[in-house]
């Protein structure tokens, strides 16, 4: 393959085997109220922020009926539909009960799984309302639901496929042999995943994506650098690039893998154009392997 041709196909990823888009992606989480509950501050300033996104020439959004609840998939609807050129990748499988928070024992609460049939269906029909679609190109398992059997939740989008409201079915938050459980029922394009550098899981499930062509998804994907030392480690690289360790990171992701798909989120139009020039940087094998062997090391 060409030079020029190899370095185009690099910089993208194909969804299911038909959906091309460019790697980094945006996640609207951020655009909602504090809290990922009820509208932002400013409705306006968030609908630009989406427009902003695609003029940097972002083809991803992934966003989720539990971000407002609603308010999310509202705000995309608003601000970019008809969708030109865009896919919208939406997800199903948690109720919301107020805004988010940790419990004194880091719990997460607000968030209430629900990975039953009828409430998949009625939660994706809702979606495709908000969003003013006929069909959702990308729709995930947010969360795996431990009082509903995981391939009965899987069984019901793939029934919601087999009518044409999905076209591509992804899982979220899952372990290997969920993973492997939803791909004996249907076909699975993406997983979507927190990059928890603490430990190595990481690598397995990007492996296991890479041997089938997955989409590999870090949500929250800068969050993962906070600690000072994974922040010392990219500074170097940072400092030769003329970039900020969120860029580097970002780079990494791209380098890391061809399947994975970060989608940084943010509610400000700097950190926004910020992360999108990521996608312009190239480490070299040096800072890549520095970087790689560290995270994930105790």
């Amino acid at each position: 393959m060409h030079k020029a041709a190899l370095e185009s196909r690099t910089r993208t990823f194909v969804i299911g085997g038909d959906i091309e888009v460019r790697r980094v992606g945006f996640g609207a989480m951020r655009i909602t109220g504090p809290g990922t509950w009820g509208p932002p501050p400013d409705r306006a300033a968030a609908r630009a922020l989406l427009r902003r996104a695609v003029e940097l020439g972002v083809q991803l959004i992934d966003t989720a009926d539990a971000y407002g609840p609603g308010v999310s998939e509202e705000l995309i609807a608003e601000a970019l539909s008809p969708y030109d050129g865009l896919l919208i990748a939406t997800k199903g499988g948690y109720e919301r009960t107020g805004p988010s928070g940790r419990s004194a024992r880091g719990e997460l609460i607000g968030w209430t799984p629900n990975g039953r049939p009828d409430h998949l269906r009625s939660a994706c029909e809702a979606s495709l309302r908000r969003l003013e679609l006929d069909r959702i190109d990308l729709y995930q398992l947010h969360t795996p639901d431990p009082a509903v059997p995981y391939l009965e939740s899987i069984g019901a989008l793939k029934d919601l496929q087999s009518e044409g409201k999905i076209r591509h079915i992804g899982v979220s938050n899952v372990t290997l042999e969920q993973l492997a459980g939803a791909r004996f029922v249907t076909d699975i394009s993406t997983v979507q995943s927190r990059l928890d550098l603490t430990n190595n899981r990481w690598r397995d499930m990007l492996t296991e994506c890479e041997s089938h062509e997955i989409g590999f998804i870090p949500y929250s994907p800068l969050r993962a650098w906070d600690k000072a030392r994974y922040q010392e480690l990219l500074t170097p690289a940072a400092s030769r690039h003329s970039a900020n360790t969120n860029q580097i990171a970002l780079a990494w992701m791209l380098a890391v893998s061809p399947v994975t798909l970060p989608i940084p989120g943010t509610a400000t139009r700097t950190h926004l154009e910020d992360n999108l020039a990521a996608a312009a940087l190239r480490l070299d094998q040096d800072e890549l392997q520095a970087i790689t062997a560290a995270v994930g090391q105790p």
